[in-house]
């Protein structure tokens, strides 16, 4: 579909096929979270760090719309729960696919958690997204994750299960946790049809993240959909910039830390 693919040369680099794009939707979640209290701000210092896109919820697009500065793809957040709620696993639709597009957004993103409780709705809303994104030209991008009791975030075999389900639900992008593991996380990439991601996980040192983003690339992933362990470094702008020498460029992690 033309338009799909216009938007997606917003959010995937031509050369290297690989994206680097930084999710800003965890104030809905979280609240007046470090980071995310000035969205132009902090938009401007990731977009000027070279990532290809951010996500926003709808509510912030025109507060983080800076009107100067070097442009970064759009993507709009259509899924929400809060961390007041007794099951914040529980995502529900705030969105649709048509206001999405009348806000410029050059995709949109869901969230799934498979082994949730209400995991049968929201892959009830993702069949309907889909369906809409199809009929708009819209680039998808399903976030899934392995979730519930005695689940594992990181088991290969529940991964692998999220990364399928993503692609036999139509996603154009998936988004998910890295198992870890090279030799695992391979296996489910090659046999996948769509670009995989992986998430940003629990903050970590700026060497050991950029050593994951490494060893995910190696298994080929197509880039890295990290939040807070971009945005609430002391320096993101700087750091969005060491992960993108990383992800577009193969350099040494530990070189890429220098690299301006």
């Amino acid at each position: 579909m033309i338009g799909k693919e216009i938007r997606l040369e917003r959010i995937i680099d031509r050369n290297t096929k690989r994206t680097v794009i930084i999710p800003m939707d965890h104030g809905f979640t979280l609240g007046q979270i470090q980071g995310l209290t000035n969205m132009t701000e902090i938009i401007s210092e990731v977009s000027e760090g070279g990532a290809n896109a951010i996500i926003l919820h709808k509510g912030m697009v025109k507060s983080g719309h800076r009107k100067s500065g070097r442009d970064i793809g759009l993507i709009v957040h259509l899924s929400g729960s809060t961390s007041l709620n007794p099951d914040p696993n529980d995502k529900v639709i705030v969105c649709s696919v048509e206001e999405a597009v009348a806000i410029g957004a050059d995709a949109v993103s869901i969230h799934v958690n498979l082994g949730a409780p209400n995991e049968s709705k929201m892959i009830e809303s993702a069949g309907a997204i889909v369906r809409d994104c199809n009929r708009w030209g819209m680039p998808l991008l399903i976030m899934i994750y392995p979730k519930g009791k005695d689940i594992s975030g990181t088991s290969p075999q529940a991964v692998g299960h999220c990364v399928r389900v993503a692609e036999e639900l139509g996603a154009d992008l998936i988004k998910t946790n890295y198992t870890g593991n090279k030799e695992s996380f391979a296996k489910i990439v090659k046999a996948c049809s769509v670009p995989v991601l992986i998430a940003g996980g629990e903050k970590a040192g700026d060497e050991e993240t950029l050593v994951a983003i490494r060893d995910a690339i190696d298994a080929g992933a197509a880039g890295v959909c990290m939040g807070r362990n971009a945005f609430q470094r002391d320096n993101p702008r700087q750091f969005v910039r060491s992960i993108c020498h990383v992800v577009h460029y193969g350099v040494d992690p530990e070189h890429a830390l220098g690299m301006k």
